[in-house]
């Protein structure tokens, strides 16, 4: 079931924002997915790219490659930035799965700051397993004519359609009544269990949002 709760009630814009200033990163931590032996392919200081292409279609910077049962596996870098950190010891060796490998510090771009603060006020509605999604095909066609923003979405109205192992599911909403404000998926393409599809407000907190995103705009470089 899709569902989420109120995340922040009282933001304080101001000490938000100066979190940012002082810090302006994220840092992206690479784990070895699975067992084998790990080949670096960077160095600390080294700058990496992430996917491109219009879908991330195109894969980032090669990483490192963890082979095993002579199986060679490249993996790629899932954001842009600086290498902060590698694990050097590592190079040549065998790890478990889940050992960090690498962490990449990105620089936050106005962009990402301001969907990074949305995220603090409006309600997740995330994804019950891995799959494939769409919006229900009334929701769709609401937001087809009107706008995502100006579609109000009640609890137990079906949201979205699930689509796993060819297998297609109603996933019906459970959250407060509410606009669909931001959307984080995209139709077709897998969506982890938990990601967030969509982020939902009550028409009220439009003011709120709106002077998030103005002041991001004006204040930030």
């Amino acid at each position: 079931m899709a569902s989420g709760s109120a995340m922040y009630t009282d933001f304080d814009f101001d000490e938000i924002f100066e979190q940012y200033r002082a810090d302006p990163y994220s840092y992206v931590d690479v784990c070895a997915r699975h067992t084998g032996r790990v080949h670096l392919a960077v160095k600390e200081g080294e700058a990496v790219e992430g996917p491109s292409g219009a879908w991330h279609h195109i894969p980032g910077t090669v990483l490192f490659h963890l082979v095993r049962e002579r199986n060679r596996k490249p993996i790629h870098a899932p954001s842009s930035g600086t290498v902060s950190f590698v694990a050097a010891d590592k190079d040549g060796a065998f790890v478990e799965a889940g050992e960090k490998l690498i962490t990449i510090r990105h620089p936050l771009k106005k962009k990402e700051i301001i969907d990074r603060m949305l995220r603090r006020v409006l309600t997740p509605v995330t994804a019950p397993e891995r799959a494939k999604y769409f919006f229900a095909l009334d929701v769709q066609a609401r937001i087809d004519k009107f706008g995502q923003r100006a579609v109000r979405i009640e609890p137990g109205d079906e949201l979205f359609t699930m689509s796993l192992m060819k297998r297609d599911t109603p996933v019906y909403y459970e959250g407060e009544p509410g606009i669909i404000h931001t959307v984080y998926f995209q139709p077709g393409v897998s969506v982890e269990a938990g990601e967030p599809l969509i982020g939902v407000c009550p028409e009220e907190t439009l003011p709120l949002i709106d002077k998030i995103i103005n002041r991001v705009k004006a204040e930030w470089e």
